[in-house]
């Protein structure tokens, strides 16, 4: 079931967003609430924009108009250093770890940054100890104990994704972007990582895209469906879903 939460607080927030590119607009007047301890599902046909929209907020593109609000600060013209540090984190479709690392030493490495480390490069190897407890932590929290001193091109596909996740709950984000993270996952892994989304999203705010509906359908509180840029219709599942304008969008038909 979708985490739920009483008086949701929203925590990134996107006002009339729009993305032009010579001529051509991408993202249009996109307005868009994410909150505290619940999950926001992104989707649409391929080309609807979702992706456009996750680098909007993220700070990977400019938006041509509109404004962006994280945590009550306005993060319009803000760049991507700079949201990431305000507590905005996202992951990517491509896996981002580092493979030749154990995944106790691509947490190390994640937990660098906010432990004050990442530029104290005079440092010896063993003064990096002191992440091991944190590091544990996310291990265990993220089901992956028993391969804690596995290389990551050893993992399988789906723990690999899950790795990523930990490297990025390693920055303590506040608001979590996660871009199709079931993308090529079989459906043990999908399992698997559709609950540890659903947990870590108990204290922090969880966009994601997604393509796989019964995810979506599963463990999203809000989905918003997005068509050539534009919102198409918005609200939970079991709303979304049954919206004529949406079956067409996906299948061409309102049958």
């Amino acid at each position: 079931m979708p985490v739920q939460q009483d008086q949701p607080r929203v925590v990134l927030s996107a006002r009339g967003l729009g993305k032009d590119f010579a001529g051509f607009t991408a993202v249009n007047d996109v307005d868009l609430d994410v909150e505290h301890g619940r999950i926001h599902a992104l989707i649409g046909p391929n080309g609807a924009g979702k992706t456009t929209v996750f680098n909007l907020l993220t700070k990977f593109l400019t938006p041509t108009r509109g404004s962006i609000t994280l945590l009550g600060q306005d993060i319009t013209a803000r760049k991507p250093a700079e949201v990431a540090r305000l507590g905005l984190v996202r992951s990517f479709q491509i896996s981002a770890v580092f493979p030749h690392l154990t995944v106790l030493e691509n947490l190390r490495v994640a937990l660098q940054r906010p432990n004050g480390l990442a530029t104290q490069f005079w440092r010896s190897l063993s003064s990096l100890d002191r992440l091991n407890p944190r590091a544990d932590e996310l291990i265990a929290q993220l089901g992956l104990t028993e391969y804690r001193d596995t290389r990551a091109m050893d993992l399988s596909y789906g723990r690999k994704r899950v790795l990523e996740i930990a490297t990025t709950l390693a920055l303590d984000p506040k608001v979590l972007l996660l871009d199709e993270p079931m993308a090529g996952m079989g459906l043990e892994d999908v399992r698997t990582v559709a609950g540890i989304i659903r947990d870590v999203a108990r204290d922090r705010a969880v966009l994601m895209v997604e393509h796989n509906l019964s995810v979506v359908a599963d463990i999203c509180d809000r989905v918003t469906v997005l068509q050539r840029g534009e919102i198409l219709a918005s609200g939970d599942y079991a709303t979304v879903s049954t919206d004529p304008r949406v079956r067409t969008a996906y299948m061409g038909t309102d049958a």
